[in-house]
Formats: structure tokens, C-alpha cells, sequence
């Protein structure tokens, strides 16, 4: 892929955050530029066409962005006029190999845990005194953070599904998988085209850091003749990251695979929950295959917290916790959430993208002791009540709100519900298995605006 751009027309399919960053490079490099995208009020200092709109022939390339699947129309249009189909990482990569050819890429993929996996790795390094950053689903882009005047010497992409799918170039030292669970599945088609996706990151990487105990990725990856190392909950053999007792063991970075050495403890990590220290193996993982010592990943553990709206905490009186993790955006995130306690009220509902919800509720429904249901699919999540817990108690929330008003009247009702509901020993939960831009600009707001009706109706801040 070349990087002379000058006074070629470059579409760029979709003017978000990935689309905005490469048109903004591709202008700088002297191409013309003009963006695709729905939404022909986005604000943007190159021209904005609706997708129907364009006529493709008068393009050289299109930059395709990563939420936009390959069935588009004007995708099929590029690929039936042999116009070349380019993504954002790939042309970082291009950009890195030239200004910065000394720049190592470490990646991290998988269904859940994504973001707070690659900001510990990324803490990681930072403590040993590397220049990092977290970067690609996660803080800046990946050409922004390719482009940055810090001149970083590592950079931890974090990469989704649909990132991995249209991914041809880019090369990793080492790369990470953490689970595979349904997602997406209306994007993809199918299972086995999401799990095709994430296990795509093994075409592009020397040493792969993989889930032991994810039955989708061991699958996958029996194929693959990279070196692997599996990381579990259990006890390490030879080559692999594990637990014994409390203490998290390298049995994969050291001289001798018949010794041990210990990364941290259990209790460094926090909240210490078993996905929880599943990420940090991953993230010791991928930081080991750069050389940091065990003393600054540890220490890295020890200081770092997860960003906001995974598991936190918002308010606890009277036996009673309120906790937001609104992150929780499918199922195989939202039962590891309740599985981490014993009486839950839960808060789901929203987008299901496709997810089946059947076996989310069968394995925690021992755990659930009533759920408030919200958003478009709501049904699917009361269909599978009914069929494997019909005794449970199920509250329909309905409001109609415009996405970003002022009003926090929706949230502000599902607390006064799960305050009638919680008593001494219960965890008030909202980890919604479910997308939330049906009612929600993002699953931030969808937090924000739970933490802000819990500060006002139950803390009374």
C-alpha cells in the first residue's frame, strides 16, 4: 500500500471517530477527500454525501470504517468496479514503517474485557519506563496515535470484530485473545464468522496469548503452528500463565519452562474476581513479551483500576450495593457480572445485536432475584425467563425518550423499582447484555444517567 496520496479522491466510508482521523491524515498528504455517511448533518471540514449519493467511479480507493459491514451497497459497488478497499490500521501501519519503523505493535482482542486488558498492559509498559499507549477501539486512533508528537515506542491496539475483519497488513510481536462469546452475530452473519474474525489477529502475529479455557478459541487455534501460550485460572504447565493458590505464575517468559515465576498476587488486582484476573494474565502476557519485569507488572496491578461503567460501584448502604456496569454490552459480559454475586436485581435490555439470551439466564438465574427489563429487545430476555425461570419476577419499564434529552425520567424509574425491590444483602446491577443506542447516545450515557438516578434517589447527593 503506497502512502502517496497527493490529488487522489479518496472516499472515506463513514465519518466517525476512525473515518474523521483518516480523512484528516489523507488531507494532510494532499488527497481529496469526501466522506460517506448517513448522516449528512455531521459536522466536518470535508464534504459529507449520503451513501446513495455517490457515484463510486470517481474514487480511486475508498477508507472503509469499521463498523460498516461488507454487504453495503457502496462497498459492493467499490469491489464491482475493482476500487481499491483500504482500513484505517493498515494505513497506520504504512505510516508507522515510515516514520517511526522502530514502533513495535502488540494487539488484544476478544468479546469482553477488551479496554481494561490493553490499559493494564499499556500501564504495564508505562511503568517499566516504555513510551505506550493504549490505543484503536480504545483512546485515540490508531493513525492518531501513530502521528503523535510523544513519538510512542509501543502501541497496545485494542481490536474488534469488525477492526480484525477488514485488517490485511498490520503485524504484531505479540497478540492477545481473551474469550469468544456471542456478539455481534448481526454483523457477522454467524457464530463462526465472529469467532473467524477474533481468531483472524493469529495471521498477524508472532506469539499469541490465548484463553485455556475458552472452548471457541482452543478450537480455533489447534490449526494455527505460532507460538502459543494459554493462560488460565488453574495451575500453569510448561509454557503457560496460571494461578496457584493466590499467586498469578509465568511458566512462558522464563529461561527454564520446568520453574516458576510469581507475577503478582490475587489480591493485587482489583475488583478481585475471576474475569478479572483472567484479564490480567492476558495483560501480564502481552507485557512479558516485550521484556517488563514482574516487579513493574506487578506494581502496574496494584495501581491500576478499571475505567468507568465496568462494575462500578456507585453507592452502598443498608447491605444494599448499586453497581453500573453498563460496559456489560452482551450476554457472556453480563454473566460474569452477576455471577460475581449472590442476590441480584437486574437491570438489562436494549440491543441483543443478534445474541441469544437463553443461556445467559439458564446459568444465572439461581443468582437473579428480579429483573427490571428495558429497551427494544427486552422480549427476548423475558422469553427466556419464561421458559427457564418463570417464577421470577420481572418489572417492563416503559418510558418514550428522545436519546440525549435532559429528562432522566427512564432511569430515574427503574431505581424507584429496584429500591422497592432490594433489601439487605442485595446487588442492584445493571449490566444490560445489550447494546444501548436504542434509548442511549452510548453505553457511557446509559451509565452516567443510572449513577446520576441513584446519587439523587437513593444516596440523595
Amino acid at each position: 500500500m503506497s502512502l502517496n496520496f497527493e490529488g487522489q479522491k479518496i472516499l472515506i466510508a463513514g465519518g466517525g471517530v476512525t473515518g474523521a482521523s483518516v480523512a484528516s491524515f489523507l488531507g494532510s498528504r494532499g488527497a481529496i477527500v469526501e466522506i460517506a455517511d448517513e448522516d449528512s448533518n455531521l459536522l466536518s471540514k470535508f464534504p459529507i454525501l449520503r451513501p446513495e449519493a455517490v457515484d463510486i467511479s470517481d474514487y480511486s480507493a475508498v477508507v472503509v470504517s469499521p463498523g460498516w459491514n461488507e454487504n453495503h451497497p457502496l462497498l459492493r459497488d467499490a469491489k464491482s468496479a475493482g476500487i481499491e478497499i483500504l482500513n484505517e490500521i493498515d494505513i497506520a501501519w504504512n505510516l508507522a514503517q515510515e516514520i517511526a519503523p522502530h514502533q513495535k505493535w502488540l494487539a488484544l482482542t476478544g468479546t469482553n474485557g477488551k479496554t481494561t486488558t490493553v490499559e493494564m498492559a499499556a500501564a504495564m509498559l508505562q511503568r517499566a519506563g516504555l513510551k505506550a499507549i493504549a490505543c484503536g477501539n480504545v483512546g485515540d486512533t490508531v493513525i492518531d496515535a501513530v502521528n503523535h508528537k510523544s513519538g510512542f515506542d509501543y502501541l497496545i491496539l485494542e481490536l474488534s470484530s469488525f477492526q480484525l475483519h477488514w485488517l490485511r497488513k498490520a503485524r504484531f510481536v505479540s497478540g492477545a485473545i481473551l474469550n469468544i462469546a456471542d456478539d455481534h452475530l448481526d454483523w457477522h452473519g454467524s457464530f463462526e464468522a465472529y469467532c473467524d474474525a477474533k481468531l483472524s489477529l493469529l495471521d498477524h502475529t508472532e506469539t499469541a496469548i490465548i484463553n485455556g479455557e475458552d472452548n471457541a478459541i482452543l478450537q480455533g487455534v489447534n490449526a494455527w503452528d505460532g507460538r502459543k501460550i494459554f493462560f488460565s485460572l488453574d495451575t500453569p504447565g510448561p509454557g503457560e500463565l496460571g494461578v496457584v493458590e493466590n499467586l498469578l505464575i509465568d511458566r512462558a517468559f522464563i529461561n527454564d519452562p520446568q520453574e516458576a515465576s510469581m507475577i503478582a498476587e490475587i489480591n493485587d488486582i482489583q475488583p478481585t474476581l475471576p474475569h478479572s484476573v483472567s484479564n490480567a494474565l492476558a495483560a501480564a502476557g502481552l507485557a512479558r513479551s516485550v521484556g517488563v519485569s514482574y516487579e513493574d507488572i506487578q506494581s502496574a496491578l496494584i495501581d491500576f483500576h478499571p475505567g468507568r461503567h465496568r462494575i462500578e460501584l456507585i453507592h452502598s448502604e443498608g447491605g444494599i450495593s448499586w453497581i453500573n456496569d453498563s460496559k456489560a454490552t452482551n450476554p457472556h459480559a453480563a454473566q460474569a457480572s452477576i455471577l460475581s454475586h449472590l442476590s441480584v436485581i437486574w437491570i438489562a435490555g436494549g440491543l441483543a445485536k443478534g445474541a441469544d439470551m437463553n443461556s445467559l439466564v439458564e446459568r444465572t438465574k439461581d443468582r437473579i432475584k428480579a429483573v427490571i427489563l428495558i429497551g427494544q429487545d427486552r422480549d427476548l430476555i423475558e422469553a427466556a425467563f419464561k421458559r427457564f425461570a418463570p417464577d421470577t419476577q420481572l418489572i417492563k419499564i416503559d418510558i418514550n425518550t428522545a436519546k440525549g434529552e435532559a429528562s432522566n425520567e427512564l432511569m430515574e424509574k427503574v431505581v424507584v423499582a429496584a429500591q422497592a425491590l432490594a433489601v439487605s444483602g442485595d446487588t442492584v446491577l445493571m449490566a444490560p447484555a445489550c447494546a444501548s443506542m436504542d434509548q442511549f447516545i452510548s453505553y457511557s450515557d446509559r451509565g452516567d444517567r443510572f449513577t446520576a438516578a441513584v446519587r439523587i434517589l437513593v444516596a440523595h447527593e
